[in-house]
């Protein structure tokens, strides 16, 4: 099966590909394809350079930078934007709060953050999961207590991604501990991540880095114009910036990027006089994964089509299900094609075994989470029960 777009579709791919390939530092590009860490500065040059050609947020309103994209174009600028290697924009500013600000903010916090969002001048992040709060959220526990002008927020947010980075946060609390029902009672608070009464402490991951963080807050002021809706409206929000995350997630690009690197180590790595190319287990594996990806390319197409008003199709929950658990199967057949080179993981520059083989495994570890950030694939499974099949 081929996917075929119409002329002005497949002209339109290659215009962003050309810009993906030329107007994006090719260190940048390459660190990406490499899989290597990105750092701060990396991701603000790239999202910058994508912002000023009006490429950082084509999914946000026309008057706050989008584009007047259909959501089929929208699609095609993300994957061409991953199979070039490009660092996509930051998840936690275009496709989270971004998107809540323009759908759920007053004015004055669209003038004051929708702009410097999409240009990274503030970087953002998540506020949502707790130590016994994950997939279930509605139990979260941290509190907002009204004071005058100000919220008075205290308790724990964990695997706060990117944390270190962050100027703001964007913070789900417990604005009224009285209410009937675990999801009301919810608020979203935004506040600078070095307002007083804020720590932060990092997370030391499997493979030595550190990727996410637990942060703390105690009697931390947050002005009560710093909350975003209506008091308690906040798990409608929650629900809203989860089901426009779970869309990204299946990077369908990146998967395609992963499968082609496999098949050209598999075709030049030789083992018993044949290459793993020629062996039919691995053949059969690379063949099921690149089967099973154009199903949910598919799947994907259709969602897109049929997404209306910028709000999330329900199927966006089989996109995260379905791409999460590809995005694993393609790590774990690079794992398996380094076969034992993967063993020196945590080998310095110095070492003989190529770079490729050297990233394998930690990045095996980190998709570990691609199952269970953005709902968990078990919860997915049961948004999929309840609103597709009626279950």
């Amino acid at each position: 099966m081929r996917l075929q777009l119409s002329p002005e579709l497949e002209a339109f791919r290659e215009e962003m590909r050309t810009f993906f390939t030329t107007q994006v530092p090719q260190e940048i590009r390459d660190t990406v394809a490499a899989r290597r860490h990105v750092s701060k500065d990396q991701y603000v040059e790239a999202q910058r350079a994508l912002n000023a050609a009006g490429l950082a947020v084509p999914h946000w309103p026309v008057e706050w930078g989008g584009k007047d994209w259909t959501p089929l174009q929208r699609h095609i600028w993300r994957e061409e934007m991953q199979l070039a290697s490009v660092p996509e924009p930051l998840a936690f500013n275009t496709s989270m709060i971004g998107p809540v600000l323009a759908q759920f903010g007053n004015q004055e916090q669209k003038e004051r953050y929708l702009a410097k969002t999409a240009n990274l001048d503030i970087w953002w992040c998540q506020g949502f999961s707790e130590p016994d709060a994950g997939s279930d959220l509605a139990s979260l526990r941290t509190t907002a207590v009204r004071d005058g002008d100000d919220w008075i927020v205290n308790g724990q947010k964990t695997w706060t991604t990117l944390g270190q980075h962050a100027d703001w946060i964007f913070c789900l609390c417990r604005t009224d501990p009285t209410a009937e029902k675990k999801q009301r009672g919810i608020s979203l608070l935004l506040f600078p991540m070095d307002t007083p009464g804020v720590t932060l402490r990092p997370i030391e991951l499997l493979d030595g880095s550190f990727e996410v963080n637990e942060v703390f807050f105690e009697d931390v002021r947050v002005p009560a114009e710093n909350l975003v809706g209506e008091e308690n409206q906040g798990w409608t929000i929650a629900k809203f910036l989860l089901g426009n995350e779970r869309v990204g997630i299946a990077r369908v690009g990146t998967t395609k990027s992963y499968l082609a690197l496999a098949k050209e180590l598999a075709r030049e790595t030789t083992v018993g006089g044949r290459t793993l190319l020629d062996d039919p287990r691995m053949a059969g594996r690379i063949a099921e994964v690149e089967n099973e990806l154009l199903a949910l390319e598919l799947t994907a197409l259709r969602v897109v089509a049929n997404s209306a008003d910028g709000r999330p199709h329900p199927a966006s929950s089989v996109l995260k299900l379905r791409g999460s658990e590809l995005q694993q199967a393609a790590t774990e057949l690079l794992v398996d094609i380094a076969g034992p080179l993967s063993l020196a993981s945590y080998a310095d520059g110095g070492s003989d075994v190529p770079d490729w083989a050297r990233v394998t495994v930690p990045e095996y570890l980190n998709y570990r989470k691609v199952s269970i950030y953005g709902g968990s694939n078990e919860v997915q499974r049961t948004i999929i029960a309840g609103t597709i099949l009626g279950l």
